[in-house]
């Protein structure tokens, strides 16, 4: 046994490489190798013969381990100091260019809503997109069975929980937490199960508030149409036609005067609001006899599709770097 360590350990110490040191490890403690053999023998031996021979065996075994483990680390040392400093970054060298991101053009609308809204004095609010029958119907003027509920083609869980169709919701949120003034603007994901060109099932809607004790039908038309007119940064012809909701009364829709690609005019339908129905203000505990508020709310899409030109909703979502990347 010391005549193999005494041979193999200088072997062990200038092995040239990993390559080289592996070889020797087979050699020696493979399932053909020396050491190996020497253990596979003690079977033979007798019983005293056997202790004493596998006492030395093992001790050359520990021995040669150790040394092809002092090896390997030096050498593993030694490629990493090689590969440190070949691989070594020059810091004064120019950095590589970053080709940054661009705005989606729904993220690009949202952030122009909330901006014109914060100038007027909104407060911004969120609330959960997985939302109970209270605070997506009934809280809202809308009784079971009333026929206002087909409008929404609603997606129901189990547990009759749902996916809020619209984001009025955080406004009833908003009421039952506050007491009036209240002015505040929502921003969100709805659901609704439609899809065609200007329908997806999942869309944002934007939505805001003001509950005061003057608050009037003429306030919410100049801040309509102040809001419209800066968000696409001209003027335009407005109408204000009377509409349905449960949960405004009187209720109205707004259109503007567009231009078609071809020079021609139509009226174009943009968003709706009205006065908040006093059913709203007492399920959400504000006094109506004494409070009076109003509501408003737009299709995110709709809006980014008139100020991109964008004729198909669903480009928004496909994807297609090709359309993205118009908006850089």
């Amino acid at each position: 046994m010391q005549t193999i360590v005494d041979e193999y350990q200088p072997r062990i110490a200038q092995a040239a490489d990993l390559d080289a040191l592996d070889a020797l490890r087979v050699a020696l403690l493979g399932k053909s190798g020396l050491i190996t053999e020497q253990l596979k023998a003690l079977g033979k031996l007798a019983p005293d013969e056997r202790k004493l021979r596998g006492e030395q065996v093992n001790l050359a075994k520990a021995h040669l381990f150790d040394a092809i483990a002092a090896r390997r680390d030096a050498l593993e040392q030694a490629l990493l100091a090689q590969r440190l400093a070949s691989e070594r970054v020059d810091v004064g060298m120019p950095g590589r260019r970053v080709d940054p991101g661009s705005g989606h053009p729904v993220t690009r609308t949202i952030e122009r809503i909330v901006s014109i809204f914060a100038r007027m004095g909104y407060q911004f609010a969120d609330g959960p997109e997985i939302e109970d029958d209270f605070h997506n119907f009934e809280a809202l003027n809308f009784p079971p069975n009333h026929p206002a509920r087909a409008m929404h083609d609603t997606f129901y869980f189990p547990d009759g929980r749902l996916l809020r169709t619209h984001t009025s919701p955080v406004q009833v949120r908003f009421m039952r937490e506050r007491q009036p003034p209240l002015r505040m603007l929502t921003i969100g994901k709805v659901y609704r199960s439609d899809s065609d060109q200007t329908h997806s099932p999942m869309f944002h809607q934007m939505e805001g508030l003001l509950v005061d004790e003057s608050a009037n039908f003429a306030e919410l038309k100049g801040t309509l149409a102040q809001f419209v007119r800066a968000f696409f940064e001209r003027d335009f012809e407005m109408q204000f036609r009377p509409s349905y909701f449960p949960f405004t009364e009187p209720s109205c829709e707004v259109d503007i005067r567009w231009e078609r690609p071809d020079g021609s005019k139509a009226w174009l339908e943009v968003l709706g609001g009205g006065m908040v129905h006093p059913n709203v203000l007492r399920a959400c505990g504000i006094d109506a006899e004494r409070y009076t508020g109003y509501a408003f709310g737009l299709g995110i899409e709709r809006f980014a599709m008139l100020r991109y030109g964008v004729a198909d909703l669903r480009a928004f979502y496909d994807n297609d770097l090709r359309f993205l990347r118009q908006f850089a």
